[in-house]
């Protein structure tokens, strides 16, 4: 059981060292600061519409480095929120299947609660879509979550087991309980907003 715990142990903390790569800080002025998750290594990075609220946002990477950032597209009934940030060869996370997600298993998400940087914090699926009761809360295809999300863990990653994104975390809904946008409604909301930003 000891050598079980210990590769188990082992195995998480891997994890949450290529996580860390691709999150993001982003400060939104007196609004305070978020999470955010970089999409794309050419400088997208997705994070919640309620922390992209500044006019001057700014984003600081894990290796040091900060940029300002520039609003590129906006939903408020998603909560969510596209950056872009002149900057390139962005480490970049591995995307899920948030669809294949079942009650019981285990994530992990990311963010940078009451300023801890870079913090992990772990639970289960609760449900999400139709297996979730009908109320203001569970009105959208969210992913609930068995964890405890803080002040600072918006926008930032939720992954399944391998490290791979299956949601951005968004809000809490009760006592560990907390709602992440799946990650195929985020590839949904990019393929419209980035059509309608070439039009």
């Amino acid at each position: 059981m000891t050598s079980m715990l210990q590769e188990f142990n082992a195995e998480s903390a891997l994890l949450a060292e290529r996580v860390q790569r691709s999150l993001v800080r982003v400060e939104s002025g007196r609004w305070g600061a978020g999470a955010g998750t970089i999409w794309h290594s050419e400088g997208l990075i997705l994070t919640n519409s309620h922390v992209a609220r500044s006019r001057r946002l700014r984003v600081s990477l894990p290796d040091g480095r900060r940029a300002a950032a520039r609003l590129l597209a906006r939903s408020r009934d998603l909560d969510l929120a596209a950056l872009t940030v002149q900057l390139n060869d962005l480490p970049t996370i591995e995307l899920g299947d948030s669809a294949t997600l079942q009650p019981g298993h285990w994530v992990m998400a990311f963010g940078h609660p009451w300023g801890v940087q870079g913090a992990a914090t772990a639970g289960v699926v609760i449900g999400q879509g139709g297996q979730l009761p009908e109320s203001p809360e569970f009105g959208r295809d969210w992913l609930a979550v068995g964890l405890h999300y803080r002040p600072g863990h918006s926008g930032g990653p939720l992954v399944d087991f391998s490290g791979r994104l299956v949601g951005i975390n968004t809000v809490m809904v009760g006592p560990d309980v907390g709602l992440a946008v799946p990650v195929h409604e985020i590839k949904r909301f990019l393929k419209h907003s980035l059509q309608r930003a070439a039009a």
